[in-house]
Protein backbone atom coordinates (compact mmCIF):
# COMPACT_ATOMS: atom_id res chain seq x y z
CA UNK A 1 0.00 0.00 0.00
CA UNK A 2 0.91 3.68 -0.30
CA UNK A 3 0.85 6.72 1.82
CA UNK A 4 -1.73 9.19 1.03
CA UNK A 5 -0.92 11.67 -1.84
CA UNK A 6 -0.44 15.46 -1.85
CA UNK A 7 -3.89 15.33 -3.70
CA UNK A 8 -5.63 12.85 -1.42
CA UNK A 9 -4.22 14.79 1.73
CA UNK A 10 -5.50 17.85 0.48
CA UNK A 11 -9.21 16.31 0.11
CA UNK A 12 -8.88 14.53 3.53
CA UNK A 13 -8.02 18.33 4.98
CA UNK A 14 -10.84 19.50 2.95
CA UNK A 15 -13.37 16.84 4.52
CA UNK A 16 -11.91 17.82 8.20
CA UNK A 17 -12.52 21.48 7.53
CA UNK A 18 -16.09 20.94 6.39
CA UNK A 19 -16.76 18.96 9.69
CA UNK A 20 -14.99 21.58 12.15
CA UNK A 21 -17.89 24.01 10.15
CA UNK A 22 -20.51 22.08 12.45
CA UNK A 23 -18.57 21.67 15.50
CA UNK A 24 -16.39 22.50 18.36
CA UNK A 25 -14.13 19.82 17.91
CA UNK A 26 -10.91 19.92 16.30
CA UNK A 27 -10.08 17.46 14.45
CA UNK A 28 -6.53 15.72 13.39
CA UNK A 29 -5.62 12.79 11.16
CA UNK A 30 -2.70 10.68 11.63
CA UNK A 31 -1.47 7.80 8.78
CA UNK A 32 1.44 6.44 9.94
CA UNK A 33 3.69 3.77 7.68
CA UNK A 34 4.17 1.91 10.31
CA UNK A 35 4.44 1.61 14.40
CA UNK A 36 7.83 0.38 14.68
CA UNK A 37 10.22 -1.53 12.42
CA UNK A 38 10.79 -4.81 14.78
CA UNK A 39 14.76 -4.28 14.47
CA UNK A 40 15.41 -6.64 18.07
CA UNK A 41 12.87 -9.29 16.14
CA UNK A 42 15.66 -10.82 13.70
CA UNK A 43 18.36 -10.89 17.16
CA UNK A 44 16.09 -12.67 18.91
CA UNK A 45 15.70 -15.24 16.35
CA UNK A 46 18.46 -15.56 15.22
CA UNK A 47 20.37 -15.61 18.08
CA UNK A 48 17.47 -18.79 19.67
CA UNK A 49 18.10 -20.89 16.26
CA UNK A 50 21.64 -20.38 16.79
CA UNK A 51 21.70 -21.63 20.15
CA UNK A 52 19.45 -23.97 19.70
CA UNK A 53 19.64 -25.66 16.02
CA UNK A 54 23.74 -26.32 15.63
CA UNK A 55 23.42 -27.53 19.35
CA UNK A 56 20.57 -30.02 18.80
CA UNK A 57 22.23 -31.10 15.82
CA UNK A 58 25.09 -32.17 17.30
CA UNK A 59 24.13 -33.62 20.44
CA UNK A 60 22.00 -36.01 18.34
CA UNK A 61 25.31 -37.03 15.49
CA UNK A 62 28.27 -35.70 17.52
CA UNK A 63 29.75 -34.61 14.30
CA UNK A 64 31.45 -30.97 15.03
CA UNK A 65 34.17 -30.54 17.34
CA UNK A 66 33.74 -27.39 19.70
CA UNK A 67 35.66 -25.22 17.09
CA UNK A 68 33.65 -26.26 14.01
CA UNK A 69 30.26 -25.93 16.13
CA UNK A 70 31.13 -22.27 16.96
CA UNK A 71 31.62 -21.40 13.17
CA UNK A 72 27.94 -23.61 12.83
CA UNK A 73 26.25 -21.19 15.16
CA UNK A 74 27.91 -18.30 13.99
CA UNK A 75 26.65 -18.85 10.26
CA UNK A 76 23.45 -19.94 11.29
CA UNK A 77 22.71 -16.60 13.54
CA UNK A 78 23.79 -14.47 10.26
CA UNK A 79 21.91 -16.42 7.71
CA UNK A 80 18.39 -16.42 10.33
CA UNK A 81 19.14 -12.75 10.87
CA UNK A 82 19.41 -11.97 7.39
CA UNK A 83 16.04 -13.87 6.82
CA UNK A 84 14.32 -12.64 9.35
CA UNK A 85 15.16 -8.62 8.25
CA UNK A 86 12.94 -9.28 5.27
CA UNK A 87 9.61 -7.15 6.00
CA UNK A 88 7.26 -9.26 5.25
CA UNK A 89 9.34 -12.12 7.28
CA UNK A 90 9.30 -9.67 10.31
CA UNK A 91 6.18 -9.07 10.08
CA UNK A 92 4.54 -12.57 10.51
CA UNK A 93 7.08 -13.26 13.88
CA UNK A 94 5.62 -10.51 15.32
CA UNK A 95 3.05 -10.89 17.88
CA UNK A 96 -0.42 -9.91 16.53
CA UNK A 97 -0.82 -8.53 20.55
CA UNK A 98 2.35 -6.97 20.27
CA UNK A 99 2.01 -5.18 17.02
CA UNK A 100 -1.66 -4.17 18.17
CA UNK A 101 0.12 -2.57 21.61
CA UNK A 102 3.13 -0.85 19.75
CA UNK A 103 0.26 0.62 17.50
CA UNK A 104 -1.96 1.84 19.85
CA UNK A 105 0.93 3.54 21.75
CA UNK A 106 1.79 5.31 18.69
CA UNK A 107 -1.49 6.36 18.94
CA UNK A 108 -1.69 7.89 22.38
CA UNK A 109 1.58 9.32 21.86
CA UNK A 110 0.44 11.42 18.69
CA UNK A 111 -2.69 12.52 20.35
CA UNK A 112 -0.12 14.42 22.74
CA UNK A 113 2.58 15.76 20.09
CA UNK A 114 -0.34 17.56 18.25
CA UNK A 115 -1.45 18.57 21.14
CA UNK A 116 -5.23 17.46 21.29
CA UNK A 117 -5.11 17.45 24.90
CA UNK A 118 -5.11 21.27 25.04
CA UNK A 119 -8.54 21.49 22.95
CA UNK A 120 -10.75 24.01 24.40
CA UNK A 121 -13.28 22.37 26.38
CA UNK A 122 -11.88 18.73 26.08
CA UNK A 123 -13.07 18.40 22.33
CA UNK A 124 -9.70 17.15 20.37
CA UNK A 125 -9.97 13.96 18.43
CA UNK A 126 -7.88 11.61 16.48
CA UNK A 127 -8.97 9.48 13.69
CA UNK A 128 -5.08 7.02 13.84
CA UNK A 129 -4.08 4.70 10.81
CA UNK A 130 -1.40 2.42 10.62
CA UNK A 131 -0.61 0.74 7.62
CA UNK A 132 1.48 -1.70 8.29
CA UNK A 133 -0.31 -2.95 11.27
CA UNK A 134 -3.83 -2.88 10.01
CA UNK A 135 -4.58 -1.07 12.91
CA UNK A 136 -6.68 1.89 12.98
CA UNK A 137 -8.16 3.71 16.36
CA UNK A 138 -10.68 6.99 17.12
CA UNK A 139 -9.19 8.46 20.26
CA UNK A 140 -11.37 11.52 21.83
CA UNK A 141 -10.91 13.95 25.15
CA UNK A 142 -13.09 14.25 27.83
CA UNK A 143 -15.30 16.65 26.54
CA UNK A 144 -16.35 14.10 23.70
CA UNK A 145 -16.18 10.91 25.64
CA UNK A 146 -18.67 12.12 27.95
CA UNK A 147 -21.29 12.36 25.35
CA UNK A 148 -20.80 9.70 23.12
CA UNK A 149 -19.36 6.22 24.68
CA UNK A 150 -16.66 4.06 23.18
CA UNK A 151 -19.38 2.04 21.45
CA UNK A 152 -20.31 4.98 18.97
CA UNK A 153 -16.92 4.89 17.38
CA UNK A 154 -16.72 0.95 17.22
CA UNK A 155 -18.65 0.49 13.82
CA UNK A 156 -16.96 2.96 12.05
CA UNK A 157 -13.53 1.45 13.05
CA UNK A 158 -14.08 -1.64 12.41
CA UNK A 159 -15.54 0.01 8.63
CA UNK A 160 -12.21 1.60 8.21
CA UNK A 161 -9.61 -1.06 9.29
CA UNK A 162 -11.26 -2.94 6.39
CA UNK A 163 -10.84 -0.29 4.09
CA UNK A 164 -7.72 -0.22 5.17
CA UNK A 165 -6.45 -4.00 4.41
CA UNK A 166 -8.25 -3.10 1.48
CA UNK A 167 -5.73 -0.72 0.39
CA UNK A 168 -8.81 1.98 0.16
CA UNK A 169 -6.77 4.77 2.38
CA UNK A 170 -8.74 7.75 1.15
CA UNK A 171 -12.07 6.46 1.13
CA UNK A 172 -11.39 5.23 4.55
CA UNK A 173 -10.49 8.25 5.93
CA UNK A 174 -13.41 10.44 4.21
CA UNK A 175 -15.94 8.19 5.16
CA UNK A 176 -15.07 7.69 8.57
CA UNK A 177 -14.65 11.92 8.47
CA UNK A 178 -18.00 11.85 7.22
CA UNK A 179 -19.33 9.78 9.72
CA UNK A 180 -17.51 11.39 12.89
CA UNK A 181 -18.67 14.74 11.39
CA UNK A 182 -22.66 13.41 11.75
CA UNK A 183 -22.12 12.73 15.47
CA UNK A 184 -20.48 15.45 16.57
CA UNK A 185 -22.49 17.85 14.87
CA UNK A 186 -25.19 16.46 16.84
CA UNK A 187 -23.41 15.83 19.99
CA UNK A 188 -20.54 18.43 20.25
CA UNK A 189 -22.54 21.54 17.83
CA UNK A 190 -20.15 24.48 16.44
CA UNK A 191 -20.28 27.18 19.23
CA UNK A 192 -17.02 29.02 18.83
CA UNK A 193 -14.82 29.49 15.80
CA UNK A 194 -11.54 27.70 15.10
CA UNK A 195 -8.27 28.56 14.37
CA UNK A 196 -6.93 27.85 11.14
CA UNK A 197 -4.89 24.13 11.52
CA UNK A 198 -2.43 23.22 9.29
CA UNK A 199 -1.60 19.87 11.08
CA UNK A 200 -5.34 18.15 10.00
CA UNK A 201 -3.41 15.80 8.18
CA UNK A 202 -0.11 13.95 9.47
CA UNK A 203 1.93 11.34 7.70
CA UNK A 204 4.49 9.84 9.27
CA UNK A 205 6.36 7.67 6.59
Amino acid sequence: MALLSEDEQRQVAEAIARVEQRTDAELVTVLAAKADDYAYVPLIWAGAMALLGPGVFNYVTDWFNASQLVLAQLVTFLLVALVCRIPLVTSRLVPSSVRRWRAGNLARRQFLEQNLHTAPGGTGILLFVCEAERYVEILVDHGISSRLNDQTWKAMINVFTQQIRNGQNLNGFLGCIHACGELLADHVPRTRAHAESARRVVVLV
